[in-house]
């Protein structure tokens, strides 16, 4: 997953003209599946079967595709044959947690032939974020006399999209924000129109989406337009895989130190399937929170980049919106002298407990051993507590959906 700033941020030195056929005797996302099968990483499981083989055929009709714009003109491909060819369907897949959904869609975009430069994988909730400040940009322009009035920012954001890829992939697809409800269904309309083709995963199906929201009303044309373009996949399997991942490392290491960090990485490679990590930046109030290693709904980051460091709730706040799973190196004893990062420590800690995000990290001592004497010790006491049950298999269980 890139971070959301570089997503709109790219540009092409030139334009794609022309659909880029690759050789397919590397891998399709079914025989990757039964790869993993067959090396005993994952087991055969009836429903997300059911849901490769949807992939596989999206797969396939990718490289009959020859994408178009439509209404607006603004675009054209080179036309072979003469005749337009119909945009496939994109899908859907949702479930609940630890079915297998985000798996499935990484072995799709892992291989599909879809050229890098027109394909993006990005989590939702990033990619929301980047949609604000671009509209919120574009409106200030508006206001200032650099642009037109009469320009729809949401229908100029879908072409800067559209310029940077046609084949979009969404983690943790998600509506609970009435600014998000408002602002996507003129934009995925614009996206669908221009012959995009989406690939979600959910833990909710689309007639869920923004349940009981204020004015779902006008939101619920975005959800026919789900339905229109894209076939709805349920994971409904009954066991949760990434439990069972987690359930077998220890969450909990100590002594920090070069030892623990290879295990720390080697838990981060198991639990995001090998899938190569990236770089992001959450939006916090208008401020990047830099995240060194991302990848399928986990972060990777060390105890002073997130607690030596002016953060606050805020920052921690998001970072548990962002992820289901932070891997966390080194946290030192604490004393009095090292408070302000002891306080930092106790608050991403409640942040993280409260919102269900599995916790794996390093530390120098056991938790009750962490902050023994002096000033602050007994505040320090909840924390101990909650650090305890972070590593029961109650907790884990709870986890949020990725």
């Amino acid at each position: 997953m890139e971070s959301a700033g570089s997503y709109f941020d790219k540009k092409r030195s030139t334009r794609r003209l022309i659909f880029v056929e690759f050789v397919l005797s590397i891998m399709d996302p079914l025989t990757a599946y039964q790869s993993l099968i067959n090396a005993g990483e994952i087991k055969k499981d009836p429903s997300q079967g059911i849901a490769v083989q949807k992939l596989q055929e999206l797969f396939v009709k990718l490289h009959e595709y020859e994408r178009y714009v439509g209404r607006t003109g603004w675009f054209a491909r080179l036309n072979f044959s003469g005749n337009k060819i119909k945009v496939p369907k994109g899908l859907y897949l949702w479930g609940g947690v630890g079915r297998g959904k985000s798996m499935l869609m990484d072995l799709f975009y892992e291989h599909s032939a879809v050229s890098e430069r027109e394909k993006k994988h990005v989590h939702f909730h990033a990619f929301m974020l980047e949609v604000h400040s671009r509209v919120h940009s574009f409106r200030a322009a508006q206001k200032a006399g650099k642009v037109s009035l009469n320009r729809d920012p949401l229908l100029a954001l879908s072409k800067i999209i559209i310029d940077q890829a046609w084949l979009l992939c969404f983690d943790e697809f998600h509506v609970t924000d009435i600014a998000d409800a408002m602002v996507l269904g003129r934009l995925f309309e614009a996206l669908f129109d221009q012959g995009v083709v989406i690939v979600a995963t959910s833990n909710r199906h689309p007639k869920d989406l923004y349940k009981d929201g204020l004015q779902r009303e006008r939101f619920l044309p975005f959800i026919d337009s789900i339905l229109q373009y894209m076939d709805i996949i349920e994971l409904d399997a009954p066991k949760d895989y990434r439990l069972d991942r987690l359930r077998n490392m220890d969450v909990y290491i100590t002594p920090s130190g070069p030892e623990s960090l290879v295990r720390l990485e080697a838990d981060f490679e198991r639990l995001t399937l090998g899938v190569k990590p990236a770089e992001a930046s959450l939006n916090v109030n208008g401020r990047k929170l830099h995240i060194p290693l991302v990848a399928k709904g986990v972060a990777f980051s060390h105890f002073d980049d997130l607690c030596g460091k002016s953060l606050g709730p805020a920052d921690y706040m998001e970072i548990a919106r962002a992820f289901h799973t932070l891997v966390l190196a080194d946290i030192p004893k604490m004393s009095p002298q090292l408070r302000d990062k002891a306080k930092r420590f106790v608050s991403l800690i409640d942040v993280l407990y409260e919102a269900n995000v599995n916790l794996i990290c390093s530390a120098e001592a056991l938790p009750m051993d962490l902050y023994v004497d002096g000033d602050g010790a007994f505040e320090f006491e909840r924390t101990v507590s909650r650090l305890m049950e972070m590593q029961s298999e109650e907790y884990l269980a709870r986890y949020k959906e990725a």
